[in-house]
């Protein structure tokens, strides 16, 4: 059985200021769910986050949390980016650079795609290694581009490597890249310190804020902006549903969906199918697929995000017990989707509004699970392991055995002795999914505008294994979804594809090529996986075009 209940705001989502909103909970039993709500309002959980009251997280997590809350404000102190980025653009513009390039991993890009796509502007972003992917990106109207660098750190050596490779290219052309190139960064990162030497346009970043928190902050509003979206809107929009957020009230949305989401992780609904459902936000559940994994997925515990293209997808079964359904959008259909965990939510509102409110909704589940939203402490540890193999420059590891134009390779003992074929060591994979519990994991290290089809086969594995199946672009997930492979519930499996370029690339001023290095992130996440007690089979296509041909037969 669901109980069934709406939040909503007076003046609804299609309110000229954009901040309404209408959210509808099911959830298996009113008693449990409504003490939660309750026991937040009584801790005032609303009124302190908005007051950035590090404490909220127990004190393990307080020294992060002080340094990890002025998003909460964004809404206003984000106002004077507004015009100086639409100046900037039409300065651009006046001198031919229309076509935006983003380069940035993780909270960097995921934000400005979303609100690119939901504007209907055109935004290139590039968050990958892969040596086919940049080589496609230079190749594209190369003069007339304005190319973001995105960094916190200022020292994300994928963005590190684009911008080199961007630069390059610009002088091979006869252009000086300061001309092209906007930078954003925290203040007196090694990236501002550069930009300025190098003479690039510079925006600071706000340092109190987090990368997947940060999507109002200059990393999602200067790219957004300088491609067209009306930034302005954007904030207008999160500061209208801000005064909800902020009252410690029994209908707070934020409150409501946080509680919903924590109750049920910590009953062992830890899963959270993220659809469309007739909503005009474009790629939402990418976005909040960063947000939700990498806040929550550590010390074994964490909410595993499943982002879905619509409530009828391939491979949705609401009648996994462990399965929250959530929907974007206005058209959850109540009269078909019964999900028997009796857990799901349907979140109606402008992207602002849902930008502001899942962020708020995400650490109000942190408390609830009792874990340190701000941290993502196994992000790092894949990181090294990739500095490592780049370092050591190992020959790759043979091969267990060849089928076709794929080389199979598999953690000890995965594949039963004789196994030959890429359909039974995909098998063998599927076989480990615990059918309560568990989840499959797919990984494609390739170019994912070249190669987009493979995504399909997350649906059909979906499938076959009846189970949540997640797929993810390397190595744009590692900023993402990888902190909860490794720091979650150990209950995944791992399906890693991997493939030789057309042609490698190499990084200016660098020891190493693209090519080596995103052979580097695949080798080591999966080292750091098989460390972690965790399956992983890796599929590696020794020619694309025919190996993701042959997989997509094989998985089908």
């Amino acid at each position: 059985m669901t109980v069934w209940n709406t939040v909503a705001s007076s003046h609804g989502p299609d309110d000229a200021a954009g901040g309404g909103y209408e959210l509808t909970f099911g959830y298996p039993a009113e008693d449990g769910f409504a003490r939660t709500v309750q026991q937040l309002v009584d801790d005032q959980m609303a009124s302190r986050l908005v007051a950035q009251d590090p404490t909220l997280w127990g004190e393990s997590a307080e020294s992060e949390a002080a340094r990890r809350l002025a998003w909460v404000s964004l809404a206003e102190t984000s106002r004077p980016l507004v015009a100086e980025i639409e100046g900037l653009r039409d300065e651009l513009a006046e001198r031919g650079l229309t076509h935006v390039v983003l380069c940035g991993m993780g909270g960097s890009s995921l934000a400005p795609e979303v609100i690119c796509g939901t504007a209907g502007v055109d935004l290139t972003v590039l968050d990958s290694s892969d040596p086919d992917a940049v080589r496609a990106a230079l190749s594209d109207r190369l003069t007339q581009t304005v190319v973001v660098v995105s960094s916190k750190s200022g020292g994300t050596v994928e963005t590190d490597s684009q911008r080199r490779a961007y630069e390059q290219a610009l002088r091979d052309a006869g252009r000086d890249p300061a001309d092209h190139l906007v930078v954003v960064t925290d203040p007196g990162s090694p990236l501002e310190q550069e930009a300025t030497g190098a003479g690039y346009r510079c925006f600071a970043a706000d340092p109190g804020v987090g990368g997947r928190y940060s999507a109002l902050t200059a990393f999602g509003l200067v790219p957004s902006g300088l491609a067209g979206a009306d930034i302005g809107r954007l904030l207008d929009e999160a500061s209208a549903i801000g005064e909800a957020l902020a009252r410690d009230d029994v209908d707070n949305p934020g409150l409501r969906l946080g509680a919903l989401l924590g109750l049920a992780a910590t009953e062992g609904v830890d899963k959270v199918v993220l659809a469309d459902a007739d909503t005009p936000i474009r790629g939402f559940g990418d976005w909040a697929e960063q947000l939700i994994a990498e806040s929550t997925g550590k010390q074994d515990k964490g909410i595993l995000p499943v982002a879905v293209e619509a409530v009828s997808a391939p491979g949705f079964d609401p009648n996994q017990a462990d399965t929250v359904l959530v929907s974007i959008g206005s058209g959850f259909p109540y009269d078909t989707v019964r999900p028997s965990s009796g857990y799901a939510v349907s979140v109606d509102a402008s992207l602002g509004a849902q930008l502001l409110l899942w962020e708020h909704a995400v650490v109000v589940a942190g408390r609830v699970i009792g874990i340190n939203p701000f941290d993502q402490p196994d992000v790092e540890s894949a990181k090294e392991a990739a500095r490592g193999q780049l370092a050591d420059r190992d020959e790759p590891a043979d091969p267990l055995f060849t089928d076709g134009s794929v080389q199979v390779h598999a953690t000890g003992g995965l594949l039963p002795p004789g196994t030959s074929t890429v359909a039974a060591a995909v098998a063998a994979l599927l076989s480990q999914v615990d059918g309560e519990h568990g989840y499959l994991a797919v990984m494609a290290y390739l170019d994912r505008w070249t190669h987009g089809p493979l995504a399909d086969v997350r649906g059909q594995l979906a499938t076959r294994t009846g189970r949540p199946t997640t797929f993810g672009w390397g190595p744009r997930f590692l900023h993402s979804t990888g902190q909860y492979h490794k720091g979650g519930p150990v209950t995944g499996c791992y399906l890693q594809v991997t493939g030789d370029p057309a042609q490698d690339l190499p990084v200016p001023g660098r020891e190493f090529t693209f090519g080596g290095f995103i052979a580097a992130q695949a080798a080591g996440d999966g080292q750091v996986l098989a460390d972690h007690g965790r399956p992983v089979l890796r599929l590696h296509l020794l020619d694309r075009t025919a190996g993701v041909e042959q997989l997509l037969k094989t998985l089908r």
